[in-house]
């Protein structure tokens, strides 16, 4: 879609429930978006997030705000369920998306989307919204900068007394943060191989309310994610441990969220002898600002320059790729299940895969 780089790219809400009014407030608030429509079946619950006074349209109706020739993008915070129809539309209607995750409710639908948009030429986009947090930005800067050496293990704990969700289990509402954030921060040629998950359901929910995942790595190390709606504590911890530094990210800690460590077991190869390592610790200072105002900016950004956002369309079908092996892997024991692997060229609106 051709546009004059200094005309604000005209966006459209799509979804007024949790997640749709902080899309709202982020896109009023970034430079290069201009908001034009809140779309929701409920128009009064849509009429009410903008407030009395808002000049911003509300619609009740997709194919009337798609139809709008001022719109060039829409941001989408509906059910997973709806995410492969709304999402189309707007791809076929020659819109740019971004889209809060999952991707789709499974791998097949996340790659007609996929598809869809690099046909077109359009950005696809998953709204991975820690992948723009300062602390996995400066993760990412570590990992990839070679700073940490060659990663080891990661091990990742996200637990909560939650929201026990009705339609998805543990894993498919609390995991993509986690797989979003290793696809974000590892190295290129870095991939998940293969899953194993365990679960449990001890409350009857009729899905895993606790789960564990592994995840072996195509470089022969391993992940691990452990989600949990039931605990009675909230943690959120990640430990990326390198031949060279560890680092740990607990994201509860406004003070100190990032510790990086130098300190770990070295082992000399020829005369197998261990040796341990006790060095310093770092605590990076790190800026406050909100993930989501950085997922607008990138998804502004991607449009304006023409290339894929961080977390483009493939990033979000690889976290599918995931899901599904351990979803199989769930039902099958805890057996390892390769992963389907995404290759080939990003998206028109993304970095390089």
């Amino acid at each position: 879609m051709e546009r004059d780089d200094v005309t604000p790219i005209g966006i459209a809400v799509i979804g007024a429930g949790y997640w749709g009014p902080n899309l709202v407030r982020n896109a009023q608030a970034t430079p290069g978006l201009n908001l034009r429509y809140l779309c929701d079946l409920d128009v009064e619950r849509a009429r009410r997030v903008l407030g009395e006074y808002s000049t911003v349209a509300v619609s009740g109706s997709l194919d009337d705000v798609l139809a709008d020739p001022e719109v060039h993008a829409v941001a989408i915070a509906t059910p997973a369920a709806t995410h492969l129809p709304v999402a189309m539309a707007a791809l076929e209607a020659g819109k740019h998306v971004l889209v809060e995750k999952p991707l789709a409710a499974n791998f097949a639908d996340g790659r007609k989307l996929v598809d869809a948009a690099e046909s077109r030429g359009l950005t696809l986009m998953l709204d991975h919204t820690f992948c723009y947090t300062p602390a996995v930005s400066h993760l990412r800067e570590l990992v990839r900068g070679g700073e940490l050496g060659e990663i080891q293990y990661i091990d990742s704990v996200r637990i909560n007394l939650g929201l026990v969700q009705p339609d998805v289990d543990v894993l498919w509402d609390l995991a993509p943060h986690d797989l979003s954030i290793f696809e974000a921060i590892l190295p290129d040629d870095v991939r998940p191989v293969e899953v194993s998950a365990h679960g449990s359901d001890p409350i009857g929910a009729g899905h895993a309310c606790v789960a564990h995942l592994t995840m072996r790595l195509s470089n022969g190390s391993i992940t691990h994610v452990h989600v949990n709606w039931l605990s009675p504590t909230k943690i959120r911890t990640m430990v990326i441990g390198g031949s060279a530094r560890t680092v740990v990210w607990d994201d509860l800690n406004p003070t100190q969220r990032l510790s990086v460590y130098d300190r770990g077991v070295d082992r000399e190869r020829e005369h197998k002898i261990i040796s341990y390592r006790t060095g310093d610790m770092v605590a990076p200072a790190l800026p406050e600002r909100e993930a989501l105002r950085g997922v607008m900016a990138e998804f502004a950004a991607s449009i304006t320059e023409g290339r894929p956002p961080l977390t483009d369309g493939r990033a979000g079908l690889r976290v599918l790729a995931i899901l599904e092996a351990a979803s199989e892997s769930l039902a099958n024991g805890g057996a390892f299940v390769p992963v389907q692997q995404v290759d080939g060229p990003t998206s028109s609106g993304g970095g390089t895969s």
